[in-house]
């Protein structure tokens, strides 16, 4: 592998074709739920392939159904009888679904949360494409929706709230990029591209990467906070999911780089 000897203009959204591809089948998934399909079947849609913990939870754990049903009845409020309609539905399935773990990252709740997930991915996607190729990025982003989907799920195992969305295999990305696409001045997409992957340590040390890592948790927060409000989300935001998918990204970088095995720093 060369490294660049002249930097390139830079254009902020001058992704490879696996990142806008990934992005085109985000939008185009939204665009056939939203226009095509009618409100049942895009229920049946949510249903089948948002990832519910409490669907992997019964299947894992079938003889805790009692408990938690005991646990709504006890709780009442106007929400207790859906939420007891879907623990009997859950039932009924007998099926864990677990490959929802990784589905569930291609739905989201509006077209401003595609949008969001979109720019995040387009952004630092970038550079990340760049660098570990097609293959390799196929795979962090399928390992970091996982990730975040089963760190939502430890924290949350019962929850029968569904999980949608590419947040945590967006987190996944920034936090890889973070790794090696900054620099004194803060984010070049282009010139640092095939730069070292810096340790945490280094990071640490760093005020722009720091500044940046954060403005992503505050974002995370406000986000998790006021996502119905802005409209952004139709409930809340899996904050948990962020952090799980952040963290893979973060470790997974130095293990699917390329350059290493090329030898380069």
């Amino acid at each position: 592998m060369t490294l660049p000897t002249e930097t390139p203009r830079e254009r902020m959204f001058n992704a490879p074709g696996v990142i806008v591809g990934f992005v085109a089948v985000l939008v185009a998934i939204h665009a056939v739920r939203v226009w095509l399909l009618a409100e049942d079947t895009d229920i049946g849609v949510l249903l089948d392939h948002a990832f519910i913990p409490l669907r992997l939870y019964l299947w894992l754990w079938p003889d805790g159904a009692g408990e938690i049903a005991r646990r709504i009845a006890q709780a009442g409020g106007e929400d207790a009888p859906r939420q007891l309609a879907l623990l009997r539905y859950l039932l009924s399935e007998q099926d864990g679904r677990p490959w929802t773990v990784l589905t569930y990252a291609f739905l989201h709740g509006n077209w401003a949360h595609v949008a969001v997930n979109g720019a995040w991915l387009m952004a630092f996607g970038a550079p990340l494409g760049r660098r570990i190729g097609t293959v390799r990025t196929l795979v962090f982003l399928a390992v970091t929706a996982i990730a975040g989907a089963l760190t939502h799920f430890a924290i949350h195992p019962d929850a029968a709230v569904p999980v949608i969305g590419a947040s945590a295999a967006a987190s996944g990305v920034m936090a890889a990029a973070m790794r090696f696409a900054f620099g004194p001045r803060g984010p070049s997409m282009v010139q640092q591209t095939f730069g070292p992957v810096r340790t945490l340590r280094e990071l640490m040390r760093d005020r722009s990467v720091m500044i940046f890592f954060g403005v992503w948790f505050v974002l995370n927060l406000v986000f998790g906070l006021f996502a119905a409000p802005l409209g952004i989300a139709d409930g809340g935001i899996a904050w948990e999911a962020h952090i799980g998918g952040f963290a893979a990204g973060f470790l997974l970088m130095p293990m699917i780089d390329p350059l290493r095995r090329h030898g380069r720093p």
